[in-house]
């Protein structure tokens, strides 16, 4: 840790992800958490920004032809840089209170496997966006530092962030990355699973706010009781046979199936990770077990078919949505 602070220590810290993007200040902690969306009007040719943030979230397929929705990164990286430019300008203005800094220097996470084109990327959209030194920190290092694992310590420490764009496995010692592995597939994968799943099932369409909200009431009644679970879910969209706006409703058990795939192909990457690590930091990990981090962490089947598959403990981190950027505001301040 002390040698990414080892320049004039920053003023700020980005966690960028596909979904949200939150930024911390080391004297208040989090001061901004928007969503990660930008939305462009396209006239004459040429594309202005009009909405960035919570303000575009309700604009999700309502747009006219005239306006088009964006998210400046896919599966964790940057795909859009004039969206990621828009965003990261308009989260430094918010996050200072309208008193820019004098191009302060920052922490952004990226994900551990991130290119070096695709790392490039990002540090053109932050110095275009008004920052001036900017250090790249793996996220799944920011996430073991803010759920508070001993990645300092000579013993192996292992986390899997579920993201909304990818999922990361990685084993830590000594302050260093020692394995990892990575499945571009998270939260976002999911809710157009739980779509697909009402497509092919009920000849039904939903859009993105409707999969995220579906998926969300699915993980609340299967956390709750039993009878809890099978009360239906009330969806609404389109239906295909009529061609109408219908409102339909699935019981949660319909979709149980897409969260095992889902999870199955995180389950791969967990074995394949286990299979190429040391003896001794196996033994560690045997020890310690498995740490949750990401807003996918709190789906069900998550830890329980991990814990099967590898004989392993799996505990999910405190707030674990916020352990990036937790680990990202401690680097911050240390």
């Amino acid at each position: 840790m002390a040698s990414i602070l080892s320049w004039r220590r920053p003023e700020i810290a980005i966690d960028f992800g596909t979904a949200n993007i939150r930024v911390m200040r080391s004297d208040e902690g989090i001061v901004f958490d928007e969503p990660s969306l930008c939305c462009f009007s396209r006239r004459n040719g040429f594309s202005d920004l009009v909405a960035v943030g919570a303000e575009v979230r309700s604009m999700l397929d309502r747009t006219p032809a005239n306006l088009s929705v964006k998210r400046p990164l896919c599966r964790g990286v940057l795909q859009d840089i004039d969206a990621a430019k828009g965003l990261l300008r308009y989260a430094l203005s918010q996050a200072t209170g309208g008193k820019r800094m004098r191009t302060p220097n920052a922490l952004i996470g990226v994900p551990a496997d991130a290119t070096q084109a695709e790392r490039s990327a990002m540090l053109t959209a932050a110095n275009d966006a008004g920052f001036s030194k900017v250090v790249l920190v793996d996220e799944p290092f920011a996430a073991a530092v803010g759920a508070g694992l001993p990645v300092e310590q000579a013993a192996g420490s292992m986390i899997i962030e579920c993201g909304a764009g990818t999922t990361e496995v990685a084993i830590f010692s000594l302050g260093g990355r020692c394995e990892t592995g990575t499945v571009r597939i998270g939260g976002a994968a999911l809710d157009k699973a739980f779509a697909d799943r009402l497509h092919l099932q009920h000849k039904f369409l939903i859009g993105d706010l409707s999969a995220e909200q579906l998926k969300l009431d699915y993980a609340a009644k299967c956390q709750g009781p039993q009878v809890e679970r099978e009360t239906p879910i009330v969806v609404g969209g389109r239906c295909l046979r009529a061609g109408l706006p219908k409102a339909i409703e699935v019981a949660a058990s319909d979709f149980d199936q897409a969260v095992e795939k889902h999870v199955e192909q995180i389950v791969h990457v967990v074995r394949t990770v286990l299979g190429r690590t040391a003896p001794e930091l196996s033994q560690d990990i045997y020890d310690r077990g498995v740490m949750l981090t990401g807003g996918g962490a709190l789906m069900p089947l998550m830890s329980a078919m991990i814990s099967e598959a590898t004989g392993l403990h799996v505990a999910t981190a405190a707030e674990p949505a916020n352990c990036v950027a937790n680990g990202l505001h401690r680097m911050l301040t240390s």
